[in-house]
């Protein structure tokens, strides 16, 4: 089984060596970064599987380093960070964080979510293997084979969350999908994850992917979930 290797971006020692142990106890190779410079040429040079990075960090921010790190390659990004403020999730889901974890987290929660973005890498490779065929809603167009999405004609670029769970919506179009089904078949959480702070995650995800698909197209169902409306 081929070892995976993780980037932990941190300027608190203390904090970057408990993330950097912890993953190192769970069969990860870590390398670790102090500053936002130095994290973009180690994930340059690395080439690691996943990035965890807090969003304040000396030389440059998180959210910088993360735009800089996935305009090179693709990679799963955990962002950690001490404001729950939705403005700034929004802004570091757009840049391409996959998930966030407000501070102060468990070891254990930080384990699981990284866990489970692997695993959704591996599932994204093996889907692709099978040349499933594009959706088409409406105006919107989710190509799981391609990982590509249109809507009206045009190319929307998605992060590899928001593209997974719109591929989700798009597979029952018109139907309301609770957040705890969300959070199994896209994040791939268990029932132990149905916290508030995943459901924020769902939440926060939904309305950045509304941002760029419009709001319409995805409808709201208080208390139950979400479903993906069939609009021209």
């Amino acid at each position: 089984m081929t070892t995976r290797r993780a980037l932990v971006v941190e300027d608190e020692r203390t904090i970057n060596d408990a993330l950097t142990q912890r993953l190192r106890a769970e069969g990860f190779e870590v390398e670790q970064a102090f500053d936002g410079p130095s994290a973009v040429e180690l994930a340059r040079a690395g080439r690691p599987d996943v990035v965890l990075v807090d969003v304040m960090l000396p030389g440059l921010d998180g959210l910088e380093v993360c735009r800089r790190i996935q305009s090179e390659r693709p990679v799963p990004v955990l962002m950690l960070t001490a404001r729950d403020d939705e403005a700034d999730v929004l802004v570091g889901l757009g840049v391409g964080a996959d998930d966030y974890l407000t501070k102060p987290f468990s070891m254990r929660e930080v384990v699981a979510r990284v866990s489970a973005l692997l695993r959704r890498v591996e599932r994204a490779a093996d889907l692709a293997r099978e040349r499933p065929v594009a959706l088409t809603v409406g105006g919107v167009v989710v190509d799981p084979g391609a990982r590509r999405t249109t809507v009206a004609g045009e190319p929307v670029h998605l992060t590899p969350t928001e593209f997974d769970l719109l591929h989700c919506l798009a597979r029952e179009a018109g139907q309301v999908l609770t957040r705890e089904r969300l959070l199994r078949e896209v994040w791939d959480w268990g029932d132990a994850w149905g916290t508030s702070s995943a459901t924020r995650t769902v939440d926060s995800h939904v309305k950045a992917l509304r941002s760029k698909v419009g709001a319409d197209r995805i409808r709201t169902v208080h208390g139950v979930g979400y479903a993906l409306e069939v609009l021209p």
